[in-house]
């Protein structure tokens, strides 16, 4: 039985070659298109397609906020994000709102079918140029805290400059002026002996604050990029 997917993108042009590049396939097809999450929605409800291929960037709701409609729509689909937007904290987003995998359009033709491949068989895929590979690592047994003797503030400060977020952003996430959030930043980093945001990064990475499915310090369950994420998307 053919994979059945659901294309969802704004641009009648993006969508022609995808369709195109998926018909190509013997065991996916095409069941219907959608130009914006309101029709999406729809389609996924009446079609129940196996995959929906879903872009951030659409007219009116955006991508990110189609995803539990969608998923209420159609409780079997699993959702694929195709996008131009390659920042961590849209990943990051994505999958807490329950996306299955997520790739830049950069890697569609290389990455596509793939992705569809793995996420039907009920695995996650992800294909974005990090800095750092977004794929799940181990936790550490240890706290981080315990480990480099940073506050709790401090940490969640430095996770989010890790994932890709500015001063601005975070202060306007956790409702903090954007000094304090830099004095927070400067601490933390001397504690750990980051000079730079690369070493942060690795950091994170060491202590396994890069796995996009692990909920980020003092912020348990809320969406990463936040409505300043949406407003970008």
């Amino acid at each position: 039985m053919s994979i059945r997917v659901l294309l969802v993108d704004d641009h009648g042009v993006v969508r022609s070659g995808l369709s195109r590049l998926i018909r190509d396939q013997p065991d996916i097809e095409v069941v219907g298109e959608a130009k914006d999450a309101a029709a999406a929605v729809d389609l996924a409800e009446r079609l129940q397609p196996d995959i929906v291929v879903l872009d951030i960037g659409l007219p009116g709701e955006s991508g990110l906020q189609a995803i539990p409609k969608i998923q209420r729509a159609c409780s079997g689909c699993r959702i694929l994000m195709l996008t131009m937007y390659a920042g961590p904290a849209y990943l990051r987003e994505a999958i807490e709102r329950g996306a299955r995998g997520y790739v830049v359009k950069e890697y569609a033709f290389e990455e596509l079918i793939s992705a569809i491949h793995t996420i039907h068989n009920g695995d996650t895929y992800y294909k974005a140029p990090f800095e750092q590979p977004p794929v799940p690592l181990p936790v550490p047994e240890a706290d981080p805290q315990a480990v480099d003797g940073i506050s709790e503030r401090e940490l969640q400060v430095l996770v989010l400059v890790a994932w890709g977020y500015t001063s601005r952003q975070i202060a306007d996430r956790i409702n903090l002026s954007i000094k304090t959030i830099e004095g927070y930043r400067s601490r933390g980093m001397d504690k750990i002996g980051a000079r730079s945001r690369a070493d942060v990064v690795r950091w994170a990475s060491t202590h396994g604050w890069l796995d996009p499915t692990r909920p980020l310090p003092g912020a348990a369950g809320e969406a990463v990029a936040g409505e300043e994420g949406l407003k970008r998307a």
